[in-house]
């Protein structure tokens, strides 16, 4: 009987081993559909939203009470820091203070949604999701210049507040979906992350290994599990055999990563598909000829790594015309030409004798039908598509098992239904079919995924807390029935995370006080129940921000626009948001620095920015001895206690009270302590005495360097 039932289950595109899931298995919590969760009553007068209601029963059932609500001040430092990475002005927190509407939190919360700002802030946890780089990594660490766009179309997303679903789609199919938008084609730079050896003559071993982080990438950033594990041998924890690994590793087999790709609908498309065709069986014979004339005289006159130390494997494909080769023979050759150049403008003298006459009179010939070569399209750079309409075999190694595409058979036992796309796309269609999968709603894993990296986002720690393993490994959500109630919402409405954002920040369970407990700590040592708002130190490119910001280097509207400085080679930004030019990065957010994957910069590298080799779905919090010395030694962080002086000095009169009250303003959202005020004056007056009684320009920048080392500035509380 069990054999019939698992021969029946490999007929039906499962595998044997899918059927013998266990009872614990199939009973997961991430496996189970996503419910409209019934919104408990707990929670009485304290609850202001259904978040809330979740939260009380949970401290109710532990007889814990939550924190009192914080104070205003700290609340819009809070809510700034949290949605836009930035600090709020004194102006700022004055009108927030002055404004007595009852709706002036919301309207604060909303402001701060719109501002372009929030995308920049926000797209952080997403590049640290899919390793972004601007170069290759390995020992050379070339550059990429394309990559910026990528980076860019996320912050706008997030701006835009593209739909999730859409977004997920994009980034997975948008040659196929869209492929007259250019936003849509830049999105596919998502599978163009990956670490790549530009030297590696054994391009076959390096391209699975590419293939194989994809996959990896995948689950990791929008399933939220690792399946890695299961590309050797079935998972010894997770109900993922080996069979699923590569029925998910099936649809990104025909992968091609291309240099540059044509923008246009599928009528545009189809129409320069049609005339090239006609143009290309016109002219293959003379195309034939002069490939044969002129590929060995390039090949034998390779630059960079050259050409003769490939396999004889690898040189056959790429000896063949691109238009006889297989799908697999282009992706090898194609990556294997990425090692070499060649220099078809040196033809003329190479080529000699009779042989150089018949290349002149087969290019003559071919020129003659210049006027039937279809108007090249606007293209794009630096994305993907696949090697054509028909997939490369994907095998199971050492078994030799062709496998088809098909999802994680605990969930979708069958295999991939996949729907040709037009002609003229030259693609299978099996990235469309993923990405579907992954954004419909009977998947319970995208929703729950993105929801609880949304909740980590604004308090630390997801609802579950292993945000990229929801798998057995991981841990179980704290608060299911919430992290149900979350993911339903963001589906019904529209797979917005703007919407769920302002859910969140609006709660009660928000706005608490972080003020510690004691009573309340012996019961939730790790405060996992949320009886107070957990105090988070900022992200890297947050401390760097608010420097800038304080410093006056950058300007909360402008996207950072500041003076031209001397700045460290790595602290460079490739682009502009516009795409308009290299700009300066030390005058631009952090999040418009390049990203050097063997040369990140010191100060994020410190404060725990990850070296973007692999996934990042939760940032190491550490605290080491390379952060104060850091804030304390590093010549940037000097630079802009400088600038900051300067900028006091000419806001206020030289009256060193006002220079102290309006520095702890802007560092830190408050007045300053009578002590701390006191402390203040007394060693701007001191030094001002002992430099002869001259300008409290010196004085006044060992003050704001001071300032920036307080634990204060670089904690959220």
């Amino acid at each position: 009987m069990i054999q019939r039932l698992a021969i029946l289950w490999v007929l039906l595109g499962g595998s044997v081993l899918a059927a013998e899931f266990t009872r614990a298995d199939r009973d997961w919590w991430a496996f189970q559909p996503v419910r409209q969760s019934a919104v408990p009553d707990a929670g009485g007068d304290w609850a202001i939203n259904n978040i809330d209601h979740f939260i009380a029963r949970r401290l109710a059932a532990q007889e814990l009470s939550p924190a009192t609500t914080a104070d205003r001040r700290t609340l819009i430092r809070r809510v700034c820091l949290d949605l836009t990475g930035l600090p709020p002005a004194p102006e700022q927190i004055a009108a927030f203070l002055d404004d007595d509407s009852p709706d002036a939190y919301e309207k604060l919360v909303d402001r701060l949604l719109d501002s372009p700002r929030y995308g920049e802030s926000q797209a952080t946890f997403w590049l640290d999701l899919v390793r972004y780089a601007d170069s290759d990594g390995y020992k050379s660490d070339h550059y990429r210049p394309e990559a910026w766009r990528y980076r860019d179309y996320v912050i706008r997303s997030f701006n835009t507040d593209k739909p999730y679903d859409r977004f997920v789609r994009e980034q997975l199919a948008g040659d196929e979906i869209d492929p007259g938008n250019r936003d849509a084609l830049i999105a596919t730079m998502f599978l163009r992350h990956w670490i790549y050896e530009y030297n590696q003559r054994d391009v076959e071993t390096q391209w699975n290994e590419i293939l194989a982080d994809v996959t990896n990438v995948t689950g990791d950033v929008f399933l939220g599990m690792g399946l890695q594990c299961a590309r050797c041998h079935d998972h010894k924890f997770d109900p993922i055999p080996q069979r699923d690994y590569y029925r998910m590793r099936a649809f990104f087999t025909p992968l091609l990563p291309r240099d540059s790709m044509p923008v246009g609908t599928v009528s545009q498309r189809f129409e320069f598909f049609e005339q090239h065709k006609a143009w290309a069986a016109a002219t293959d014979d003379i195309r034939r000829q002069l490939h044969a004339i002129e590929l060995p005289a390039l090949l034998k006159n390779t630059t960079g790594e050259g050409f003769s130390k490939f396999i004889d494997r690898i040189k056959t494909m790429v000896r063949k015309r691109p238009e006889d080769r297989t799908g697999y023979e282009r992706q090898i050759a194609e990556l294997s030409e990425r090692q070499f150049g060649v220099e078809p403008e040196k033809l003329p003298e190479r080529l000699k004798g009779g042989m150089k006459e018949e290349w002149e009179r087969l290019r003559a010939e071919l020129k003659s039908f210049e006027a039937q070569k279809p108007k090249p399209l606007p293209q794009v750079k630096f994305v993907i598509s696949d090697a054509g309409p028909v997939a490369p075999a994907t095998r199971i190694p050492k078994k030799g098992d062709d496998v088809e595409p098909g999802f994680l058979s605990i969930l979708n036992p069958g295999s991939a239904r996949i729907t040709l796309p037009p002609a003229a796309l030259r693609s299978t269609g099996r990235r469309t079919a993923l990405a579907k999968w992954i954004t419909s709603p009977d998947n319970p894993l995208t929703s729950r995924v993105m929801v609880n990296r949304l909740w980590q986002q604004h308090f630390g720690r997801g609802l579950a807390a292993n945000t990229s393993d929801f798998g057995k490994l991981g841990e179980p959500p704290t608060h299911p029935g919430l992290l149900d109630y979350l993911a339903s919402q963001i589906m019904d409405r529209g797979w917005s995370a703007k919407d769920l954002i302002r859910q969140v920040v609006l709660s009660r369970t928000y706005r608490q006080s972080s003020k510690p407990n004691f009573a309340s700590a012996k019961v939730d040592p790790n405060n996992n129940l949320l009886h107070r708002m957990p105090i988070r130190r900022l992200q890297a490119e947050a401390i760097r921000d608010q420097l800038l910001v304080i410093s006056g280097r950058i300007d909360r509207q402008q996207f950072g626009r500041g003076p031209k400085v001397h700045i460290t080679p790595f602290m460079r930004s490739n682009r502009s948001p516009s795409g308009s030019g290299p700009m300066d990065g030390a005058g631009r957010r952090s999040i418009y620095v390049e990203v050097r994957r063997n040369h990140l910069e010191s100060m994020l590298m410190a404060f725990d920015k990850p070296t973007p080799f692999t996934t990042m779905g939760r940032r190491t919090v550490s605290n080491s001895p390379a952060q104060p010395l850091i804030m304390l030694n590093n010549e940037f962080v000097h630079q802009q206690a400088a600038l900051w002086a300067d900028t006091l000095l000419k806001t206020t009169n030289a009256n060193a009270a006002e220079l102290v009250s309006l520095a702890y303003r802007q560092a830190f959202g408050r007045e300053p302590e009578p002590w701390e005020s006191g402390v203040a004056v007394e060693f701007l007056e001191q030094q001002q005495k002992a430099a002869g009684g001259e300008s409290l320009k010196q004085p006044l920048a060992d003050l704001c360097h001071t300032l920036f080392n307080v634990k204060e500035f670089v904690f959220i509380n």
